[in-house]
């Protein structure tokens, strides 16, 4: 729905204060981007058990292919586990209002 450098630029207004945070667009496969420029963990969300049986075989994967990178998972607050881009994707498609499952950066942005 929203192209990669749309997306970059909402994490740039988001964490733009934060010179710990960086967002970059890559090709390929991720471990091979931490190798890239030096990072070391991966950091993943997980809402649901269900999600952590997929993202575990990615980070399964990742480790078999470069085990100095290390995956971390955050598990979400009780109140967002239903939010999921897809369905708020879909909600804004039909003209529903998401202002309350985005950023401001975001919102604004979609204002405009």
């Amino acid at each position: 729905m929203f192209d990669e450098q749309r997306r970059l630029s909402w994490i740039n207004d988001i964490y733009g204060h934060d010179n710990r945070v960086e967002g970059l667009i890559y090709e390929g496969l991720t471990v091979d981007c931490c190798k890239k420029i030096g990072a070391r963990f991966i950091i993943r969300g997980i809402r649901y058990v269900s999600d952590f049986e997929y993202e575990k075989a990615i980070a399964d994967m990742n480790r078999n292919l470069e085990s100095e990178i290390e995956t971390v998972f955050l598990t979400c607050l009780p109140q967002y586990t239903s939010i999921a881009s897809t369905l708020v994707r879909d909600v804004l498609k039909y003209g529903g209002d998401v202002s309350r499952f985005l950023p401001d950066a975001v919102n604004q942005s979609l204002k405009r």
